[in-house]
């Protein structure tokens, strides 16, 4: 499949201008056929031991999936159910007290602030500092970094230097993950958190964490189920899994994993390295003309993030509703964001600044 073949996956891209992908991507056809085929087996067949072996292979599917996309072996991987399911895991399963100081920015996801002042009530120091500076405001007191990869308001990426940082840096990557290329060896980082339901176009409710096999050690598996141990009929004696799969939540429902499977192999058939080069620089031609067009970009990288100002962002997400082009503001900010995927269009684009 090309990447223009990509588009009539979508059958909501026949009539809206859909730019949105940064809250939710697009439901691709064949998502929806895998969850009616998983859906009929369940009814038909009743969910027994064959339901569980199923949905265990669509899970090791999904996390070789995952794995690629992160530049990571499969041990190093466990199947969560999003962003911020992950990064809580990290941060509550680390040996955090009076003591640790941890450097985020001043812009970060509710995702990440949660699991921050989760730490701050116990006893942790969290700094917080502007976003470009990330790297350059890590001291010797500081313990760890966490932040975004790609910055949720504005498409910035973290600074690269974080990878040359001594502490450990954990990214948030709702914004990167099948938005952008993702190499976690070459970002150094010791943990990444991300979505399936964003660029992924995958179901809610599934996401993805990296953690390094050096850092793993620093993390506990802190609500071990039965699907994190080895053998979980020793009781007591149950020993957890040697790999990442000791932090997978504890169910992911088998019609869920086979949509994001279904997802990302949409992606995929239209070859992943193709969608992910695409995807920014389409955004920066939609930032060149909204700038054209006389509206206040938001500093932004080469992402797939395009965030502008605008007097009323509220009134202005639901007018460009009204005109079939889906955008989100986001709140505390006077910016509107389009998030642009391989699946947009010049016509998107020619819709979106039209209803402006």
């Amino acid at each position: 499949m090309s990447l223009n073949g990509l588009r009539s996956e979508f059958p909501i891209l026949e009539r809206v201008a859909y730019l949105n992908a940064g809250t939710d991507g697009p439901v691709p056809r064949a998502a929806q056929d895998a969850v009616t085929r998983e859906l009929a087996a369940e009814v038909d067949e009743g969910r027994v031991m064959a339901h569980f072996e199923r949905r265990f292979e669509l899970m090791g599917e999904l996390r070789t999936g995952y794995a690629e996309l992160l530049g990571c072996t499969v041990d190093d991987l466990a199947l969560c159910t999003g962003t911020s399911e992950g990064l809580g895991k990290v941060l509550a399963g680390m040996e955090i007290g009076p003591g640790v100081e941890i450097v985020t920015s001043d812009d970060e996801h509710p995702g990440l602030i949660g699991p921050l002042i989760a730490a701050r009530l116990r006893g942790a120091t969290i700094r917080a500092v502007p976003f470009a500076r990330l790297a350059d405001e890590v001291r010797p007191s500081t313990t760890l970094v966490a932040c975004s990869h790609v910055n949720w308001h504005t498409g910035e990426l973290a600074p690269a230097e974080l990878a040359d940082v001594d502490v450990p840096v954990i990214l948030d990557g709702a914004q990167g993950a099948g938005a952008i290329p993702v190499d976690v060896v070459k970002l150094g980082c010791a943990a990444y958190a991300a979505a399936g339901q964003k660029w992924l176009c995958g179901a809610d409710g599934t996401g993805m964490l990296y953690l390094a096999p050096e850092f793993r050690e620093q993390v506990r598996s802190i609500a071990p189920s039965y699907i994190s141990f080895e053998d979980a009929s020793k009781g007591l004696d149950s020993e957890l899994k040697p790999d990442a799969r000791r932090y997978d939540t504890p169910a992911l429902a088998r019609e869920v994993v086979a949509f994001s499977l279904a997802a990302l192999d949409v992606l995929r058939g239209a070859d992943m390295s193709a969608v992910l080069a695409r995807g920014p620089v389409l955004a920066a031609q939609l930032a060149e003309r909204l700038e054209a067009h006389g509206h206040t970009i938001a500093p932004r990288g080469h992402t797939t993030l395009v965030a502008w100002e605008v007097d009323d962002p509220e009134a202005t997400r639901d007018r460009l509703k009204e005109a079939d082009v889906v955008v989100r503001n986001l709140p505390g900010t006077q910016y509107v964001r389009a998030s642009v995927g391989a699946w947009s269009s010049d016509d998107d684009f020619d819709r979106l600044l039209s209803a402006l």
